[in-house]
């Protein structure tokens, strides 16, 4: 399956208790109802700032320091996707040219392999780069970083006594911006378009009987890898693999299962874990299952080569640690930025990390300038991370100044 549009991976902390939720951390203790983090932009406004005063720069030198492998690994997949030539209908980006951009990353790679220290590394970038930060969902540049990571599920290709929850393969009448992807919603046979049905009515019914694409064990299984977006479906006694990915969703809202379920009296507040959920859902499945309705949204998939698994929004695989989730209709596609914010350890301990990240993805809830999501990495340890990221931090955006473009470019 390659992704065409978004990759929205397990986005554990938002969709466990929805995203405007906060976690007090150590960088600014506050009750959860005091931010909005999905607060949207005003109209004209823009999700980046140019830094102007030297003293706002983030420690480029320690950014440096924090670069491995993997940063180089996801600057070669972003260069891969501005060679295309369909990366070009993405730019100029409020300003930003497809150029600009691409040869941001030919510099940035270069000073990172090339660098004799951390310090003259950042000497470099304040001479050649112009450097933004985002507004953040309160103008001062907040935003919240949740995790995900790409998920493995035992599934069959026939339906089962086993496996009895399908996903499906994206209908001929769902309608996304071509551009974008937004869904606008379902073409009807006069040709006008109206709203698609929701999550219930797909599942009650049976009017995608025969788009079937994988079956996987149990309904919270299958909601999982709508929330997603991809999944690595293992078949039971065989060595083949089936990679399941985004192929689009519907004009339908979004509704957090974990959110729900606190409100139900299935959940405590302070106890919303995915073992948790998952216990609950064991337990009494009909209860789970009626509300995940609430979630009317609906994601259908198609299946796609694993050498490119996981893939993000630009169709290239995205890299643990390395790859930011961003909402593409007000961040540019594939560039380089600069995460300032707090992970977790396999302990759940607390670690600040500044670190440079590639804009490779998005997904359905990663909404407005005060959200992004760290892709954590594939299966049960990178789950454990992504259940635990839950920080608020600084975005940094990374471009070329103008007059420097063509010395990378013309290489």
């Amino acid at each position: 399956m390659k992704i065409h549009h978004i990759l929205a991976l397990v986005l554990i902390s938002c969709w466990l208790l929805g995203c405007s939720q906060q976690k007090t951390t150590q960088r600014e203790p506050i009750r959860s109802h005091e931010k909005d983090y999905a607060r949207p932009l005003a109209p004209g406004q823009s999700a980046l700032r140019l830094i102007t005063d030297p003293h706002r720069l983030p420690d480029l030198a320690q950014a440096y320091d924090q670069h491995d492998e993997f940063t180089l690994l996801a600057i070669e997949r972003s260069l891969d996707w501005f060679d295309a030539p369909s990366s070009r209908q993405y730019y100029p980006f409020e300003g930003i040219t497809h150029d600009q951009s691409q040869a941001s990353l030919i510099a940035i790679g270069e000073l990172l392999r090339q660098s004799r220290s951390a310090n003259s590394f950042a000497s470099e970038i304040r001479r050649l780069f112009d450097v933004y930060e985002s507004v953040g969902c309160d103008q001062r540049g907040t935003v919240l970083f949740t995790g995900y990571y790409a998920p493995i599920f035992p599934a069959s290709q026939t339906r089962t006594s086993r496996f009895s929850h399908p996903l499906y393969y994206r209908p001929d009448d769902l309608v996304t911006d071509p551009l974008t992807g937004h869904p606008e919603g379902r073409r009807t046979a006069d040709g006008s378009i109206v709203p698609y049905y929701t999550r219930q009515e797909i599942e009650t019914s049976r009017m995608m009987a025969g788009q079937e694409i994988i079956w996987l064990e149990d309904a919270l299984s299958a909601y999982l890898v709508h929330v997603n977006g991809s999944a690595k479906c293992r078949i039971p006694d065989s060595n083949e693999y089936v990679f399941i990915g985004y192929a689009g969703k519907t004009d339908r809202p979004y509704a957090s299962l974990g959110k729900a379920m606190v409100e139900a009296g299935l959940l405590d507040g302070g106890s919303v874990t995915l073992a948790e959920i998952k216990r609950i859902a064991r337990r009494d499945p009909d209860a789970v299952k009626k509300l995940m309705y609430r979630n009317e949204n609906f994601v259908f998939f198609t299946e796609y080569d694993g050498g490119k698994w996981p893939a993000g929004s630009l169709g290239v695989p995205v890299t643990r640690e390395s790859s930011l989730a961003t909402d593409k209709s007000i961040y540019p596609r594939g560039g380089l930025v600069l995460v300032d914010t707090e992970t977790v350890d396999f302990q759940r301990r607390r670690q600040p990390i500044l670190r440079f990240m590639l804009d490779q993805d998005t997904g359905g809830a990663i909404k407005a300038p005060g959200r992004a999501d760290i892709f954590m990495g594939i299966g049960p340890s990178a789950e454990i991370l992504a259940g635990g990221q839950h920080a608020e931090g600084r975005l940094y955006y990374f471009f070329l100044k103008p007059q420097y473009v063509r010395d990378y470019l013309d290489q």
